[in-house]
């Protein structure tokens, strides 16, 4: 395997012990390196001149990934008023049947129905946040491990090779993001809060094909969608910590990234610097594949995964739970569009696999059974309030291991079979009391006599 990094490759005559000119696999060659940039500048600015060649300074083009996501959308019909006023009264309805069964009050300060476009318009802001910090440290990764020469002879014209990256993800992103506004039948569908805080959103043209394939009643099936929509709302309202909470751990996960550049090399692999400028087909091929930027999986990324894959099964089975409380009694296919709504979770679709390529994570609660039992059976040993009252701090709520074993978790939040050691209070005492032991004096002693003087 050669040496070198993403964008070169040996000569035709290489062997893969030297080429037609002598030259070694590690040998750094000034003019071909000046000669790729500039072609590769020359090609970005003709690719720029139908999709956008600046990314304002970001490391995705979102200009790229949003003209690419309008092209796989294509045609998709207008929100009718009659649409706009079903949504607008089955989350009103909703929001009074939740008010039974949580203590969490109503969240949803505005409702509207978007079609597939407002979606991937209004949402975009959300993915900035998420995958900003995966493609600056997939970038940054990128240029730090260039020879040093070479980015000392590169000198401005790196900005070329960022502008292709960016472009890159931006074209990766556009082809999920096209393929998911067509599949999400609310805001909150994937689980993260994309709408504006407060606002409840249902996507009518989805949420009609989605009927199409089920049994149920259409209006069932809305009502259903709209009470799952307004918890989530709920959720993320009146638990202020738990979006950072979420985008955090994509960030954490983000610092840990390291690129695999034997994966660039073999991907560059074949491709002369000289047919590029003839054939800018091969660098978009490259770009698009995606394989050139896929980052390795480090233990402490592992373990970010795992937090975000559990605080998303939490969300999901909370949700679950209350709606199915709320609507048990008034929609009698509640229980099959519970199951329905779990395997579809559980599963994902292409949209998320691809969108989980980009940045290496599965929006998807793998536990998310476990997480509705559990929150069952803390309701039925405890109360709503104190169901509720888990989501109060992030240091209160169930880890992966809770969802393995609900019992211990269980236990601990209603106070049975607590260890003395998980309440603050009893440690203080039995400190203070092992300490006066340990000085001769009885327990409650303080070192004061009856009379409250000190003790000799």
């Amino acid at each position: 395997m050669n040496d070198l990094p993403f964008g070169f490759s040996a000569a035709s005559g290489d062997d893969g012990d030297g080429d037609s000119s002598g030259k070694k696999p590690g040998d750094f060659d000034p003019n071909q390196l000046g000669q790729m940039l500039s072609q590769l500048g020359q090609m970005l600015s003709g690719m720029g001149a139908g999709m956008g060649t600046g990314a304002g300074g970001e490391p995705v083009n979102y200009q790229v990934a949003t003209q690419l996501a309008r092209q796989q959308i294509g045609k998709h019909s207008p929100v009718s008023d009659r649409e706009t006023s079903a949504v607008t009264d089955s989350v009103r309805l909703a929001e009074v049947w939740l008010d039974n069964v949580t203590t969490l009050p109503a969240g949803v300060s505005a409702t509207e129905a978007w079609t597939s476009v407002e979606w991937l318009e209004k949402t975009l802001p959300v993915w900035k946040t998420l995958c900003n910090p995966v493609a600056e440290q997939i970038a940054g990764t990128w240029t730090k491990n260039l020879p040093e020469e070479a980015r000392e002879l590169a000198g401005p014209m790196m900005g070329m090779v960022s502008q292709m990256g960016s472009m890159a993800f931006g074209t990766q992103l556009g082809q999920g993001l096209g393929q998911l506004a067509k599949e999400v039948l609310t805001s909150t569908d994937i689980g993260l809060p994309l709408a504006p805080s407060g606002m409840a959103v249902l996507l009518p043209e989805a949420v009609a094909a989605f009927s199409d394939g089920l049994e149920q009643p259409s209006q069932e099936i809305i009502v259903f969608l709209a009470a799952r929509e307004a918890a989530h709302v709920r959720l993320f309202t009146h638990v202020p910590w738990l979006k950072q909470r979420l985008l955090s751990t994509v960030e954490e996960y983000a610092r840990g990234i390291s690129i695999d550049f034997s994966g660039i090399q073999d991907a560059a692999a074949g491709i002369d610097p000289t047919a590029l400028l003839s054939d800018p087909s091969k660098l978009q091929d490259l770009m698009a594949g995606g394989a050139a930027f896929e980052p390795k999986t480090s233990p402490a990324q592992e373990h970010a995964l795992a937090r975000l894959e559990t605080i998303l099964a939490l969300i999901e089975g909370w949700v679950e739970t209350v709606v199915s409380q709320a609507l048990s009694d008034r929609i009698p296919s509640v229980g099959a569009l519970t199951e329905t709504m779990r395997r579809r979770r559980a599963t994902g679709g292409p949209a998320e696999e691809t969108f989980a390529t980009l940045i290496g994570l599965e929006l998807r609660p793998r536990k998310l059974r476990e997480a509705a039992d559990l929150w069952s059976k803390l309701l039925e040993s405890s109360d709503i309030e104190t169901r509720d009252g888990v989501w109060a701090h992030p240091d209160l709520v169930p880890d992966a291991d809770d969802l393995d074993h609900p019992a211990a978790f269980i236990d601990r939040v209603i106070g049975g079979g607590v260890d003395p050691f998980d309440d603050p209070i009893a440690q203080l005492e039995k400190t203070i009391a092992d300490e006066a032991e340990k000085r001769g004096e009885k327990p409650g002693n303080t070192g004061d006599d009856e009379g409250g003087k000190p003790t000799a």
